[in-house]
């Protein structure tokens, strides 16, 4: 095993850059961490749907939450695969096709991530800020979602760790992560496929047992936080963000 990664540890970390395309590890998490960025916008917009009052808004976006997580990623992949070319009359590459359907997976999934944070915190936050004079957009940007988005983080942390495991689906067309670069580094040896796929598992399970544990810390200081604060009233916590909104003209 140790002469297969000697051998091969630039193509799995890598893959065949600056000679080829970029791939292995580095595009792994290049494609998580491009999926989440895109998706964290459109989860806020899917979370504050989620918890409209109206239900122009909330019904198209408790159907999509329900549908996205009511199917595998493979669905998704596949229909954007198919769908994304009809759409714009031009063909897509794998990477982007693989992109896409992580951004509407992850927005679902973040969308409820969020809306379950903003739901946690004390009704009498919104209560006070409109009692101050605050309308609903800015209260739930200056008062709600940063709270909410903070006691949030380490369960986004935790999505960070499915999407890179969900980015192993790009094999099926042809993305270059690590799980096709393992691929080719089996094709070429042929005898070796256990100790290669064994390589693969624990290249995985170092990249996701290292951000859980991330993940984990982040929860803690979150928790410590939120105990060694003093308590405040809400209507007095609720003040304080207001005195330091910009004054309506």
């Amino acid at each position: 095993m140790l002469d297969i990664l000697r051998d091969n540890w630039t193509l799995l970390l890598i893959g065949q850059y600056p000679h080829g395309p970029l791939g292995g590890i580095v595009l792994t998490i290049l494609l998580s961490l491009s999926a989440l960025a895109m998706a964290f916008p459109l989860g806020i917009l899917v979370a504050l749907a989620r918890i409209s009052p109206y239900a122009v808004f909330r019904t198209p976006a408790t159907v999509l939450v329900y549908m996205v997580r009511g199917i595998p990623l493979l669905m998704v992949v596949f229909w954007v695969y198919f769908l994304v070319p009809v759409l714009t009359g031009f063909p897509v590459t794998g990477f982007v096709t693989m992109l896409c359907a992580l951004v509407v997976y992850d927005s679902a999934y973040l969308g409820e991530i969020i809306r379950s944070g903003i739901e946690a915190l004390p009704k009498g936050q919104v209560e006070a800020s409109r009692a101050l004079g605050l309308g609903y957009l800015r209260t739930m940007i200056a008062v709600i979602l940063p709270q909410a988005l903070y006691n949030v983080v380490p369960s986004m942390i935790t999505q960070f760790v499915s999407t890179i495991k969900e980015t192993s689906l790009g094999y099926i067309i042809n993305v270059q992560e690590i799980s096709f670069a393992a691929d080719q580094i089996n094709n070429r040896l042929l005898t070796k496929p256990f100790p290669v796929y064994l390589i693969l598992a624990l290249s995985y399970f170092v990249l996701c047992y290292a951000l859980t544990q991330f993940a984990r810390y982040v929860e803690r200081r979150v928790t410590r936080k939120r105990a060694g604060q003093r308590p405040r009233s809400r209507v007095a916590s609720a003040a304080a963000i207001a005195d330091a909104l910009p004054a309506k003209n």
